[in-house]
């Protein structure tokens, strides 16, 4: 039996953009209000502790649990954010076939990272671009 939040996620991962590009994401920002549903659906589909989303988020990890409640009021730059690692976790579980097999390509040093882990990109908007890329690029044939 799926429970509601089991399915509330699903609409969440149904109705986000599968692809990082700035018309979508505008869209869906203008149009959705990204809320504690989006957070919770972000933890709860990796095995990132808060420490870790805190810091891609570039908050406390108080203030990121805090975005976890109901009617909490989330900044626009965090929205943002928040609805681009989403987009980029559904791209990766897409290309690798699980979401531990993308997290162990994110927590992997990579040549195309400058010897870094890609994980180390997701602070940033550009960042998240940049791994969403070797994403795609992988899709088509690169092997990272």
């Amino acid at each position: 039996m799926i429970t509601k939040e089991i399915r509330q996620q699903n609409k969440i991962f149904r109705d986000i953009p599968t692809r990082i590009n700035d018309t979508d994401v505008l869209m869906f920002l203008q149009n959705r209000k990204i809320n504690w549903e989006y957070v919770k659906a972000l933890k709860e589909s990796t095995n990132f502790k808060d420490e870790s989303l805190s810091s891609w988020l570039n908050v406390s990890t108080r203030t990121f649990r805090s975005y976890k409640k109901q009617n909490q009021v989330i900044h626009d730059s965090i929205k943002e954010h928040i609805l681009l690692l989403l987009s980029l976790t559904q791209h990766g579980e897409a290309v690798f076939g699980s979401s531990g097999k993308f997290e162990e390509w994110l927590n992997k040093e990579n040549f195309f990272f400058n010897g870094n882990a890609p994980v180390s990109y997701l602070n940033k908007i550009t960042g998240i671009r940049f791994v969403d890329d070797r994403l795609t690029a992988l899709e088509f044939g690169d092997n990272i």
